[in-house]
């Protein structure tokens, strides 16, 4: 029986250069390859998958997946590549792959190596490859952490961002055995920042709440040392961060307690010093930097001095623990329409719904609409009275259906709209490929000074190293939160053409059949027309996509208690 299935070629490079083997020469040799081997493939029977920009750390990669997918589809019969860690350098990464490959019925063939899966002996020579791979990786891996160990016997600070509260100060690391200084760095307590973090820590005790210690940050116009206001986010951090911590008898039973690795003697925790913490977070290529079990942390006493007491500090871990961030109370059913576009006129703070325990005649919880400002700052930076939230989307939606009565002027604002967001995800797609690109050349460049550290022991390049892999982690974590940036907003117009022209489709045809819609489908039909919605308390200023400019007034007397609220229309 002939195969009609495709043979596909996979190519992927982590980022763009002029040196070594570029995607273009892959996908050459592999079609070279299939030329001499299997002449029967013509050209209109490959499909090509290339992955640019992306490391070979894991899977998670864009045309890899969707060659899989392909797979899992019967529609493909080979895979071809020019090399082995083209398709991954996680050998547990391989092996599921190749058993899935296999409950497919598909080849693997990797030509450098010249591994084929349809052969046993190719098979096993494949196997034990990655394995070798694998024990490279872990090798390292532990001249890493033993490197790590050798920086935690002085409790050296390694360099980057100073915590708030600190210094980074020139200190002699070691006297080498000819009397030659090497240079490390500490922590210098800067008065003014101390105060501010002892104060974060007495509030958060005094309150046992992040949010209300946010809101006390806000009201008292108390800013980060970059000038922004305090987040729970950033307040958390603080928090959780043992640098402040004072090295005395509670800090020593609490890590004790957690089994958590201490590269210090009890008689070290005097009272004084602060502690270092290292190996806190793991780093993955692919995914945003996680703290790791405080079991698997490097505790050592530092040589800078502490600000928060053991039994404060261990305390604060306890309620950080007990507690979860409270966020705003959305419906249950979830059927507010206007979340995302809603904002405060006096503030520009999104306005999100908060449910009450009212009913409304119809019988259904009443939602409110609350200035996210007003929330955290207790009303005290921002005074907007809450919109009614059941009736503000009645009222946008009665709108809309009179635009949608004369339908080519609905089908002019629709098109509109549906260009404006095919334009800004594209963007955001470009945006985000450049962003990927830099951050994998960012993490190799990492990847290459830590396996310089993990050889330099106590060497004068130390120093440097480590202040370079700060610097550049600090990069790739800006990276990572504009890349993140952009993923929400590409989600908000991910709507295909297809889904536009349904809602045209129904709008155009009948004013009323927005009533029928369901809550998803009438979120996406307001996202794809209206640009953003601003409240004042009075009146509703509704901006559909477009210049045009025209005013409809509405009222209402339900919006917010107050008489004659007009809603204005803007084009």
């Amino acid at each position: 029986m002939i195969d009609l299935r495709k043979t596909a070629i996979y190519s992927r490079k982590s980022k763009f250069t002029g040196k070594g083997e570029s995607i273009e020469s892959q996908i050459e040799m592999c079609r070279a390859y299939l030329k001499a081997k299997f002449p029967n493939v013509k050209d209109e029977d490959i499909i090509v998958y290339e992955d640019e920009g992306y490391s070979g750390g894991n899977t998670n990669r864009p045309q890899f997946q969707k060659m899989l997918k392909e797979c899992r589809q019967n529609n493909i019969c080979r895979i071809v590549c020019y090399k082995l860690d083209r398709i991954s350098r996680s050998i547990a990464d391989f092996i599921k792959l190749t058993e899935e490959l296999k409950l497919h019925n598909v080849d693997f063939v990797s030509i450098n190596d010249n591994y084929e899966t349809h052969t046993s002996t190719g098979r096993a020579m494949l196997s034990m490859t990655m394995v070798f791979a694998q024990l490279e990786r872990e090798t390292i891996a532990e001249r890493i952490r033993d490197n790590m160990l050798y920086l935690a016997r002085d409790g050296r600070w390694l360099g980057g961002n100073t915590p708030t509260g600190y210094r980074s100060a020139e200190t002699v690391g070691s006297v080498t055995v000819d009397g030659r200084k090497r240079k490390a760095r500490m922590l210098e307590i800067v008065d003014e920042e101390a105060r501010l973090v002892k104060l974060i820590y007495s509030k958060f005790l005094e309150y046992k709440s992040l949010t209300q210690t946010e809101t006390y940050m806000i009201q008292h116009d108390i800013l980060t040392k970059q000038g922004k206001p305090f987040t729970r986010f950033a307040l958390k951090n603080i928090l959780q961060n043992p640098v402040y911590l004072i090295a005395d008898e509670q800090a020593w039973n609490y890590f004790t307690a957690a089994d958590t690795e201490i590269y210090s003697n009890k008689e070290q925790f005097d009272g004084i010093h602060g502690m270092m913490a290292y190996n806190k977070t793991n780093q993955q290529t692919g995914r945003a930097n996680v703290i790791n079990d405080i079991s698997d942390w490097i505790i050592s006493v530092g040589k800078h001095n502490g600000m928060i007491k053991g039994a404060d500090w261990v305390e604060v871990q306890k309620l950080l623990n007990q507690n979860k961030s409270k966020s705003y109370r959305k419906p249950r059913s979830n059927v507010a329409l206007l979340s995302g576009l809603l904002f405060c006129g006096h503030c520009g703070s999104f306005m999100r719904p908060k449910l009450t325990q009212r009913r409304n005649k119809d019988g259904e919880l009443i939602y409110d609409y609350l200035c996210e400002l007003k929330e955290k700052s207790k009303s005290q930076k921002c005074d907007m009275k809450r919109p009614n939230g059941n009736e503000l989307d009645r009222l946008v939606c009665e709108e809309v259906k009179k635009i949608a009565a004369d339908p080519s002027d609905f089908m002019k604002h629709l098109k509109r709209g549906l260009r404006n967001m095919d334009y800004n995800s594209e963007s955001y797609q470009e945006t985000l490929k450049e962003l990927r690109k830099s951050k994998t050349k960012y993490e190799k460049q990492i990847q290459n000074l830590v396996e310089s550290l993990a050889q330099s022991q106590d060497s004068a390049a130390t120093s440097y190293i480590l202040n370079q892999i700060n610097e550049i982690d600090s990069k790739i974590k800006a990276i990572e939160n504009q890349i993140q940036e952009y993923l929400d907003l590409a989600n908000n117009t991910n709507s295909s053409e297809e889904d536009f022209e349904i809602l045209a489709e129904m709008l155009s045809n009948t004013a009323d059949y927005i009533d029928e819609m369901t809550v998803e489908q009438k979120r996406n039909a307001l996202r794809s027309i209206i640009h953003k919605i601003v409240w004042e308390g009075q009146k509703v200023h509704v901006y559909f996509f477009g210049s045009e400019d025209s005013e409809i007034d509405l009222s209402t007397d339900e919006i917010s208690g107050a008489a004659e609220i007009g809603l204005q229309t803007r084009y």
